[in-house]
C-alpha cells in the first residue's frame, strides 16, 4: 500500500447496532410492544412473557444474521417479485 493512503476504520462503522444481543429496531419494538401489554392493557405476566420471547427470538435470530430487520422488511415489500 502506497503510504498517505491509510485512513483510521472506526468500529462504530462496521459493527452492528446492538441492545441486549437484538437489533435495535426489533428491540424498540418489542419493548413497546410488551410495555403496551403490561402497562396499557394492566396484563403484567403476559406482558413480560411476550418481551421475554420476543427478545429471546431476536437475540436468536441475530446471532446468525445481525441485519435480519432489515432482509425481513425487503422481503416483505418485494414479495411478488420474489415469488416463483
Amino acid at each position: 500500500m502506497t503510504e498517505g493512503y491509510e485512513i483510521p476504520l472506526h468500529r462504530a462503522l462496521t459493527e452492528p447496532i446492538l441492545m441486549a444481543g437484538a437489533p435495535r429496531t426489533a428491540a424498540i419494538a418489542i419493548g413497546t410492544l410488551g410495555a403496551a401489554v403490561g402497562l396499557g392493557l394492566q396484563l403484567w405476566i403476559p406482558g413480560l412473557v411476550l418481551w421475554l420471547a420476543g427478545h429471546s427470538a431476536a437475540v436468536f435470530m441475530a446471532r446468525s444474521d445481525p441485519d435480519f430487520m432489515a432482509v425481513a422488511s425487503r422481503s416483505t415489500r418485494h414479495k411478488a417479485h420474489l415469488s416463483c
